[in-house]
């Protein structure tokens, strides 16, 4: 039996630098195997770009505006593709869509993990779709493999490292002995870096992406303003040493897990041990770590961004919408992974009420009776020692102490920190790191 012939899918996309331009080309170079899977082709009938001049060399074959909502308000758009980034007016013009019936995909995951709720409500009466596979970890297909393969599983927590920029800093300072600012100017060099490299290294980019993700997991409210967030730039080149000193590595982490009480949603550098798979992640590449009740810990690995892998991801939310064109939207997947009326209210948790194992280095007076100074504070408040790291000090009088701590919470670490840090004989600010095992022992 035959199937009836349908006419194209109408695309008009928002954005044509990096990530649009790949999305073109992907399209074009697939089209025939795209058209076999949807059922009738995808092609782009419209395109907004602020600057034309950098359209040469894509041969677009479609009308090229300067203004997005020209593409908007087109009737014959069947579906938008919001590449442009940042908050304003992609927020706007995404409503407008879904105002105006049209479908939407989008990789942007600062406007979804800040104003997420309002717009997915605003497709579900609509009755259209909100994509954005291509919002987290790049080409990893993460978001459907939640969704959807997973499904059948309570999600109990997920690690994931959905940043490149720092993990390619982290790996540049481990495998090739930089410290931190000659890491961050070579990121910059080969364009894994902005010039602006703020929301990448102090973890607002990975903190974005976890606050999607774990809504998907746990079926909780989109809530980025209540996500822990720190990042790698207080990081120095000795503290992946004596990681790796203890049998670690340092990476930064996005963690988000389920607990009776709440759920901990926090992006920080983390120790984990070396032999764990997630430590063998090496420089721009992403993973995500998720253990589910049925099926135990699943990990998804590939590029986290790039022109190709984005596209990847945003051509497969395309083939999606187009499938279910014609379906019933109550039947359709839901945005969030739960029906709407299922979310659940589990509050976040703050970090206070975390439970973790610890690195600290403590710089203090080279002078007997210091550790004995610093393993009493812990002490009285029930922080007990596992390990010690300290290096021959010579005639230097101030000197480095590395301590890892055992299973504590971090509201009682918080205390005790205060008070080592008012101790006369310490001499810089405390670095404290967590230490997680992933499902091993930490």
């Amino acid at each position: 039996m035959s199937r009836p012939t349908m006419g194209p899918v109408r695309v008009g996309i928002l954005g044509m630098g990096t990530v649009g331009g790949g999305t073109v080309q992907v399209l074009r170079r697939n089209a025939g195997e795209i058209a076999r899977r949807v059922g009738r082709e995808i092609v782009i009938a419209q395109a907004a770009v602020r600057s034309p001049a950098r359209l040469r060399g894509l041969d677009l074959h479609c009308p090229v505006t300067t203004d997005p909502f020209a593409v908007v308000r087109n009737p014959e758009i069947d579906v938008v593709v919001e590449v442009m980034g940042g908050i304003e007016p992609a927020r706007s013009l995404i409503l407008e869509a879904i105002a105006a019936g049209k479908h939407v995909v989008t990789a942007n995951k600062a406007l979804l993990a800040e104003h997420g709720n309002a717009i997915f409500a605003a497709a579900q009466e609509q009755g259209v779709v909100v994509a954005f596979e291509a919002a987290v970890a790049g080409g990893i297909p993460i978001i459907k493999a939640i969704r959807e393969g997973l499904a059948g599983n309570r999600i109990q927590w997920l690690a994931g490292i959905i940043n490149g920029t720092s993990n390619y800093i982290l790996t540049q300072m481990r495998a090739e002995a930089k410290d931190f600012p000659s890491a961050l100017a070579e990121a910059q060099r080969l364009g894994y870096a902005e010039a602006d490299p703020g929301l990448d290294i102090d973890g607002g980019d990975a903190a974005h992406k976890l606050t999607l993700l774990a809504s998907i997991a746990f079926g909780i409210p989109v809530d980025f303003a209540h996500c822990y967030v720190e990042g790698i730039r207080n990081l120095d080149r000795v503290d992946v040493v004596y990681a790796e000193d203890l049998g670690y590595r340092i990476k930064l982490l996005g963690i988000a897990k389920r607990r009776a009480d709440g759920v901990e949603l926090r992006v920080h550098p983390t120790l984990i041990p070396e032999r764990h798979l997630l430590a063998s992640v090496e420089g721009p590449f992403n993973a995500v770590l998720v253990d589910g009740d049925a099926v135990g810990q699943t990990l998804y690995y590939g590029r986290g961004a790039g022109a190709e892998p984005t596209a990847s991801a945003i051509v497969a939310d395309l083939v999606d919408v187009a499938r279910t064109l014609t379906a019933d939207p109550s039947n359709r997947v839901p945005h969030l992974a739960f029906q709407p009326d299922c979310m659940s209210a589990l509050p976040l948790l703050p970090m206070a009420a975390v439970e973790s194992a610890y690195y600290l280095r403590i710089h203090a007076h080279n002078r007997p009776g210091v550790l004995a100074q610093v393993a009493t504070v812990l002490a009285e408040h029930g922080i007990s020692i596992e390990a010690l790291v300290q290096k021959e000090a010579g005639a230097a009088a101030d000197v480095p102490i590395v301590l890892l701590l055992h299973r504590c919470r971090e509201g009682d670490l918080d205390a005790a920190l205060a008070r080592i840090q008012a101790l006369p004989v310490v001499t810089r600010p405390v670095l404290r790191l967590r230490v997680e095992g992933l499902g091993e022992s930490a």
